[in-house]
């Protein structure tokens, strides 16, 4: 059993940066398909990142070049670095981790193929 904690989210305007955290429960280097998510209501919850076991990232067209997703192995953390953020990132946030690494890692993973997850933490991007 995985247990993922977001923290970091909050209110920023257009332009600015927040740096989300996910504490995990146990070590995920290697074995793990690590992920960021986001949704907003009445949407699917769509993958903004990806690290693979191999720590591999992958990122959505719509964040490339702005997020960086990154794990510290030592402090069993995954972050997001978000920068220049539009008002169109504003939605709730979730880490994720699954160990079927035979389903791929790549940001198009289904969010159904995702068996442990976070509980969240909200950003809000004001014009």
């Amino acid at each position: 059993q995985v247990r993922l904690v977001e923290s970091g989210g909050g209110s920023v305007q257009t332009g600015g940066s927040l740096r989300l955290s996910c504490a995990v429960s146990i070590y995920t280097s290697s074995t793990y398909c690590m992920a960021w998510f986001r949704q907003t209501p009445g949407k699917k919850r769509q993958g903004v990142a990806t690290i693979d076991s191999n720590g591999r990232t992958m990122y959505a067209d719509s964040v490339k070049g702005r997020f960086t997703a990154s794990q510290d192995n030592a402090k069993k953390t995954l972050s997001l670095q978000m920068n220049s953020l539009k008002p169109e990132d504003t939605a709730m946030y979730y880490c994720a981790a699954d160990r079927k690494l035979w389903l791929g890692c790549g940001i198009e993973r289904d969010v159904d193929y995702y068996n442990f997850w976070g509980q969240g933490t909200q950003v809000t991007v004001s014009s």
